[in-house]
């Protein structure tokens, strides 16, 4: 795991690949090192900062240069002992034993074609010194970030969108689709990018330039392709051993030379990891939290922490919990600056925490759970939308009352929490929609109505836009399985554009690698061969991974209550963070900028301090934009034209 930067035929590229890197430096804090040479008209420079995790010698350094190949890779291979044979017989001698080693010599060989081969988290850029070619490569799911920017025939690229926008002063202005997006999902997809002129190197896929100028692109992994292929090996009566799966791929994700440990909130998905990796690696620490008495109580947020010691004596896990009670009013702007782009989860926090606490015990790496929920039907919404289906059977004049019953309800007092009132409100406010509108509207933020009259009415065109291309990747498969249609949209969309992104950018600004055993490619071929009937049982989410995690964990683990790694934002809005929410919503940037409507605000404050609606997560997520936005108009970026 490191930071990757570089130019191509770029002005001043040696001085502009070197801020890039030093703007990484949280990234790589075990080294540094720069690679030139002429491309073309021009030259090419490859900037790297080094998380040493397997080869910790100098034969595992980056940039890697060998016969005419430089590569700098972020990123770990887990079949690269498979690659190393293979290639090994094909007689390459290789001086070291790192994974970068193997993928610039499987370049080599197979050149593109060594992509769908690749089993892990990567993004890297590979120049060919024979050619002057530079090819950008991101892997499958989108686990690792790349950003772009190009400017006629050059370009510069990097892991972090900082990066970027510290090396190309005001010029890059801040995008307003991505703005708007931010706000109906509290994160920014990764088909858009927060500021105007960059992008995102989608997953699965690569992009070359040569010094003619030509610029090519390619896609060698295709997620809706893969749901296809699954749903034809369900038709054809296949099962996947989904036991098997997962516990083989848990034990490559646990290849390093440095120790490994693991998140443990108690949940299903971290406790089956850490179940398995406990067999592989005896005594394996792991990492959980707790949250201060009075604020989970204001929550009503489970006792995960008594399920995470079960399940650390049960396996022989060394624990280690941490109370989270931060100071929320310093760590909002350090996180909103770590996470390049407005992302308002505030689990962003926990990672953070958590990793900075490995790290200081001397832990690089981290098992995480991330992405179960999105493969095997895990979330609430999963369940509630198929539960929708039989709502809308419901004659009208009951939904009518019951839904003017459940608008009257409190979803707190001043000393507690009613998450029941919460769900059902959650719940009515899509039941009755068309199916992409309602699975969209059971985890974004807004409707369309609300949302139009939150921002500047110039922006309506753009909030269709975004509702629109929400529809057109939700709708873009010709599976014929509800449940897997959720799964196939959250994988496209949920995983990659929020919780890949703020667990890779939290991390590493704590200079700590999390690996993510479930976002494997073999895992996501075998969890779209299982019906989504299988999925869903009943009101039981993610069954068919429950049916065999219960050969491991004990059926307290596996059938409890759904966790959250989520944080207590009531309690942090009506105490620490209110005098700030007030600041923001009559006098912050977003306001007068025109772009965000005070009233609008005033109303979304004022329904939650009287505890009728629960805006706690709108408001924390315009604080997380408002930070973002001062940072991206008083530096990198320009604020958009819109007058109040």
């Amino acid at each position: 795991m490191c930071g990757i930067a570089g130019t191509y035929r770029w002005p001043d590229g040696k001085a502009v690949t070197d801020r890039l890197t030093g703007v990484l430096a949280h990234r790589g804090p075990d080294g540094a090192g720069h690679y030139g040479h002429p491309a073309g008209d021009g030259e090419v420079h490859l900037g790297h900062r080094r998380l040493a995790i397997i080869d910790l010698s100098e034969t595992g350094a980056q940039p890697m240069v060998s016969d005419g190949l430089a590569l700098t890779y972020n990123g770990e291979l887990y079949n690269a002992p498979e690659l190393r044979a293979e290639l090994t017989a094909a007689g390459v001698r290789f001086r070291g034993t790192s994974d970068t080693e193997v993928l610039l010599e499987a370049w080599r060989r197979w050149g593109t074609d060594c992509l769908p081969r690749l089993r892990g988290m990567f993004a890297f850029g590979i120049f060919d010194e024979r050619t002057g070619e530079l090819v950008l490569v991101r892997d499958q799911l989108g686990i690792k970030p790349l950003f772009l920017l190009r400017r006629g025939e050059g370009v510069v690229f990097a892991s972090e969108l900082k990066a970027l926008a510290a090396v190309t002063g005001d010029s890059l202005e801040v995008d307003q689709g991505a703005l708007v997006a931010s706000l109906l999902y509290y994160w920014v997809p990764d088909s858009r990018c927060a500021l105007r002129g960059a992008e995102k190197l989608p997953p699965g896929s690569w992009i070359s330039f040569r010094p003619d100028g030509v610029v090519r692109r390619g896609r060698y992994w295709n997620l809706r392709e893969v749901a296809a292929e699954g749903r034809e090996r369900a038709l054809g009566g296949e099962r996947p051993d989904l036991a098997a799966v997962v516990e083989e791929s848990t034990r490559r994700h646990l290849l390093s030379d440095v120790p490994v440990a693991a998140f443990l909130s108690g949940g299903l998905d971290s406790s089956y990891l850490t179940a398995l990796a406990a067999r592989h690696r005896p005594g394996i620490s792991a990492y959980t939290i707790g949250f201060r008495a009075e604020d989970a109580r204001f929550e009503a947020m489970p006792d995960d922490l008594r399920y995470a010691r079960q399940v650390a004596e049960r396996f022989g896990v060394d624990l280690h919990e941490i109370e989270i009670a931060p100071d929320v009013l310093d760590l909002l702007p350090r996180m909103t600056y770590h996470l390049d782009e407005p992302i308002g989860d505030p689990a962003a926090i926990n990672t953070f925490l958590i990793c900075s606490a490995a790290r200081e015990a001397g832990v690089k790496v981290m098992l995480s759970g991330m992405g179960a929920d999105e493969l095997f039907a895990g979330y609430r919404k999963h369940v509630a939308n198929l539960l929708a289906l039989r709502y809308q059977r419901v004659p009208r004049p009951l939904r009518r009352g019951l839904s003017a019953a459940v608008d009257r309800l409190p979803v707190a007092t001043s000393r507690r929490g009613f998450r029941s009132v919460r769900f059902a409100k959650r719940f009515l406010s899509f039941a009755d929609l068309p199916e992409e509108t309602a699975f969209r509207r059971s985890y974004t933020m807004y409707d369309r109505d609300e949302l139009l009259g939150l921002v500047h009415p110039d922006l309506a065109g753009t909030v269709d836009d975004v509702l629109a291309e929400h529809a057109d990747v939700y709708r873009d498969n010709d599976l014929d399985d509800f449940v897997n249609r959720m799964c196939l949209g959250d994988a496209r969309m949920f995983l990659p554009g929020l919780n890949l992104a703020y667990t890779d950018r939290s991390s590493m600004a704590a200079s700590t690698e999390v690996r993510v055993p479930y976002v494997d490619v073999e895992v996501v071929r075998a969890a779209f061969a299982v019906p989504g009937d299988r999925k869903i049982v009943g009101r039981q989410g993610k069954a068919v991974l429950k049916e065999a995690a219960a050969s491991v964990l004990p059926r307290e683990i596996v059938y409890r209550p759904k966790g959250l790694f989520s944080a207590p934002l009531r309690a942090w809005m009506s105490r620490d963070l209110a005098p700030l929410v007030r600041e923001v919503v009559h006098d912050g940037e977003l306001v007068r900028s025109g772009l965000l409507r005070r009233e609008a605000l005033q109303r979304l404050v004022a329904e939650d301090a009287a505890g009728q609606r629960d805006f706690s997560k709108h408001l924390w997520h315009v604080l997380t934009l408002e930070y973002w936005y001062r940072d991206a108009t008083s530096g990198a970026g320009r604020a958009p034209s819109l007058t109040a």
